[in-house]
């Protein structure tokens, strides 16, 4: 008989789990990165593939069926298509995907492929160059690009380009994006600058907006529809072009945030579980491990975790705090 799933007490059941497998990057976004003494977590801390493997089994036979590989930047882990092979063989994963910056696409989008990996979300804010250099400190645009062509070349089914809207700096790239997807049947999906940097540079009034960007690509290339019957659990909200030039997808966390309907649990490269990327708590999944707790333990704490389950991140309420570790410390 099939185990209950994982369930809040806000009714929300959890079938989808991003996982962190390394904290280190080797871009430095400033929005994301301090540019220099970043502090890494030891490499004795990071768990290895055979913890990642057991903690998804135990995950997926209480429901999980999406996993996300996340990082840091994932592509630097030694030997990742080796876990990603290790990944798709779980029968009950029906959706396998990773999030890169594509600096390391060119050498590894077709052994990614070859261990089992069909869809990829790659992170590219600008096609000019020295845009790209003032946002990630590095002049690596060539490469990402490389990376996609590399991707497109092999095959993977769906591939998406992650931008962050970053007001009186993006507004140039949002078009050009749109159009360099449009032309290469990627899917643009813009995300509103969120409150996880390491420097505490966030603020409200840098948020490019969902409805901002909506706004300009219906007046730049074609009007943008909303796809019927879309996901309600789905982060994105996701629109058509009405010429039938592909679609973009919205991830409006400032303006629009999508807590009601979260299915999202992570695991970061430390092992530590947390119920949502604005957390300011979370549990400690590779102490039980290392331990040598049984599959049962990880089951209940996971249980335990999902339950105790915030109702949302309030970051417009005066009641937010930021969580204590950036986003490459959690896993994007």
């Amino acid at each position: 008989m099939a185990a209950p799933p994982l369930v809040d007490s806000f009714g929300r059941i959890h079938d989808n789990l991003r996982v962190s497998v390394t904290d280190r990057c080797n871009i430095r976004c400033f929005y994301c990165m301090p540019e220099t003494n970043v502090q890494f977590v030891r490499r004795a801390e990071i768990l290895d593939f055979e913890e990642i493997e057991r903690f998804v089994r135990v995950a997926v036979s209480l429901g999980i069926t999406k996993l996300r590989v996340t990082g840091g930047e994932p592509l630097v882990r030694r030997d990742l298509p080796a876990l990603i092979r290790r990944l798709a063989a779980i029968p009950e994963i029906q959706d396998l995907a990773l999030t890169t910056n594509g600096v390391l696409l060119p050498e590894l989008a077709a052994p990614l492929y070859e261990a089992g990996l069909r869809r990829l979300n790659v992170h590219l804010d600008t096609l000019d160059r020295e845009r790209f250099l003032r946002i990630t400190r590095r002049d690596d645009l060539g490469r990402v690009l490389l990376g996609l062509e590399a991707a497109k070349r092999v095959g993977y089914a769906r591939i998406k380009l992650n931008a962050v809207a970053v007001k009186d700096l993006v507004e140039p790239d949002i078009v050009p994006l749109a159009r360099y997807a449009r032309e290469n049947g990627f899917e643009a999906r813009f995300i509103e600058f969120m409150p996880l940097d390491a420097q505490n540079l966030w603020d409200r009034s840098k948020v490019l907006t969902a409805d901002e960007i909506i706004a300009m690509l219906s007046r730049e290339i074609a009007p943008l529809v909303p796809v019927p019957d879309p996901d309600p659990r789905a982060p994105a909200s996701e629109y058509e072009y009405a010429d039938g030039g592909g679609r973009v997808g919205f991830i409006a966390s400032v303006t629009k945030p999508f807590c009601g309907n979260c299915n999202r649990i992570r695991l970061t490269a430390d092992g530590k579980l947390r119920y949502c990327l604005f957390a300011l708590e979370e549990t400690d999944v590779k102490a039980l491990m290392r331990a040598g707790a049984a599959d049962e333990e990880i089951a209940s704490l996971l249980r335990r975790t999902v339950a105790g389950k915030w109702e949302g991140h309030a970051i417009n309420s005066a009641k937010f705090v930021a969580p204590p570790r950036p986003m490459y410390s959690i896993g994007g």
